[in-house]
């Protein structure tokens, strides 16, 4: 059985948190067929012919990452989310919005296969 990093990563995640991180998963995997779960910079990342986006859970909130830069819409709903560098941050006190990180995923994906 090979062994899954990105998959040991979100299992030794906190059991109140483990569960927003596998939301996280099914969303980006469903937003984005083909992509393949890796582990980079010591996160769960998700590539497509490049790394296109990365999460993790921290004391607080789960963080994703890189900044979306487009569509211009989906940048705007992103406002309330978005720290000063344009990376994602989820409060683990308020619901997350999956549908809304599924277009992210999807986002960044196309993203970074224009690149």
């Amino acid at each position: 059985m090979a062994i899954d990093p990105h998959r040991d990563l979100v299992d030794k995640a906190d059991p109140s948190v483990r569960e927003r991180l596998e939301a996280i998963q099914r969303a980006v995997e469903g937003a984005v067929p083909g992509a393949t779960r890796i582990t980079s910079y010591g996160m769960p990342a998700y590539r497509k012919g490049k790394v296109f986006l990365y999460f993790g859970a921290f004391k607080k909130h789960i963080g994703v990452y890189p900044p979306v830069l487009e569509p211009a819409q989906l940048v705007k709903e992103l406002e309330p989310w978005r720290g000063p560098k344009g990376n994602l941050t989820f409060p683990h006190s308020e619901p997350l919005p999956i549908e809304l990180i599924a277009r992210v995923a999807g986002a960044l994906a196309a993203q970074y296969a224009a690149d």
